[in-house]
């Protein structure tokens, strides 16, 4: 049996794991522990947390004393149609929110006013005690879908919980889902800056750099993309075509981008501004280049399945070019823009633009040229000299050898 001063213990030491920034998963773990170590027959235990993220709803974290392996940390899709709507309308969860009720508690040895199917799985798989609850936070500053946190907590030991087990989760829980919660908006300000500034400049943002003029001098690798032939898409295709395949194409982009460890900052309509930053020219230029072929294969991919269902499809242009830029905040004092700026920025989206003329789905620079190692620089061939608008002198531009680079697709 729990008493008053070991609940009280088990709190503060909530507080302190939770101000020293433990991972969710730890601190559950540790506060199911603890409740164990001071008697309370506790099995196991899920809180769910929803969340604000362009894929996942939400993520339940997992904690259970049998030694049955489980992963601790869920991350679950949308409830709101389909099979995964019905599945939450017959939750315990869900009954919670329909009246509007914080906690229920339900012996399973007992007929449950109200039935779950739940209650049969839990009694079969031997538990004997279930509670219940829903911490609703009603401030007007909760972010869109994360104003409530929902846990279960489960005996199996004869009797289940005493009176004294359940005053102190009723004490407990709510320290507990104070800290996960405190955690969890740290984890939503991180995904929002990375989704809409990029990673590496929202990692950026995050560490304090907020200040309007505040910019760092970098050399970097610049890509600009952009989908062939776009305006002539969006003149015949069907209106509701037109974002499925922006989004399909930038998937593609971005996902190759990401996988050879550069950074997207901008997604500009259909075109891609993206860097890598070039503390090694060499190894920047390779990584470039890397996600430049591993992008192909995935449009490549793309169009095939798309041209299967009847939809619009494109190719990818794409310019590269190496510079200085300046990386930093720029706007106004209440709207900025973490970006790049620069000569170079100007160079490489003229290059882009340029792939069209010279009819080329791949256009570098001679500084991106100079800058990649071999056996990849013998891979890029002279397209010649060209003026680039905006630029005061003519750039000699390479591509990749047509041989290995294979066909050029017609103009859709």
């Amino acid at each position: 049996m729990i008493d008053h001063a070991t609940t009280e213990r088990i709190a503060a030491r909530i507080v302190e794991r939770g101000l020293a920034g433990m991972a969710e998963p730890e601190l559950l773990r540790l506060f199911c522990s603890d409740l164990v170590e001071a008697g309370v027959p506790l099995c196991r235990s899920i809180l769910i947390v929803d969340t604000l993220h362009p894929i996942h709803e939400g993520r339940a974290f997992r904690w259970r004393s049998d030694g049955v392996e489980e992963t601790p940390i869920v991350e679950y899709g949308r409830t709101d149609s389909g099979d995964a709507a019905e599945n939450w309308r017959r939750t315990t969860f869900h009954h919670l929110d329909e009246t509007g009720t914080s906690e229920l508690r339900q012996r399973l040895d007992e007929v449950a006013p109200v039935h779950f199917a739940i209650f049969d799985e839990l009694r079969a798989e031997g538990r004997t005690d279930y509670l219940v609850c829903r911490h609703l936070f009603t401030g007007t500053d909760t972010i869109a879908g994360m104003d409530c946190i929902y846990s279960n907590w489960l005996s199996d030991q004869p009797g289940g919980f005493c009176d004294e087990d359940i005053l102190a989760l009723r004490r407990l829980v709510p320290v507990l889902v104070l800290a996960i919660q405190s955690l969890s908006l740290g984890r939503v300000a991180r995904t929002l800056v990375e989704v809409y500034l990029g990673r590496d400049a929202g990692a950026r943002v995050l560490s304090g750099r907020i200040r309007r003029g505040l910019a760092d001098k970098i050399r970097a690798v610049l890509w600009f993309s952009d989908l062939k032939g776009f305006t002539t898409i969006t003149d015949r295709a069907d209106p509701g075509e037109i974002l499925p395949l922006l989004n399909d194409y930038a998937e593609a982009v971005i996902g190759a981008v990401h996988a050879a460890g550069g950074d997207v900052l901008k997604l500009i309509g259909d075109g891609v501004l993206a860097i890598f930053a070039a503390d090694d020219p060499a190894e920047a230029s390779r990584a470039a280049l890397g996600a430049e072929k591993d992008m192909r294969r995935r449009v490549e991919a793309l169009t095939s399945r798309r041209a299967g269902e009847g939809r619009p499809v494109t190719e990818v242009t794409l310019g590269l070019h190496i510079g200085d830029v300046l990386f930093g905040n720029i706007g106004a004092d209440d709207r900025l823009d973490f970006t790049v700026v620069g000569p170079a920025v100007n160079e490489v989206s003229r290059i882009a633009s340029l792939c069209r003329s010279v009819d080329r789905l791949l256009l570098v620079s001679a500084e991106f040229t100079a800058a990649t190692p071999e056996p990849a620089r013998s891979d890029l061939v002279s397209v010649g000299r060209y003026a680039l608008r905006g630029v005061g002198r003519a750039e000699h531009l390479y591509t990749i050898d047509p041989a290995l680079l294979g066909p050029v697709p017609s103009e859709p």
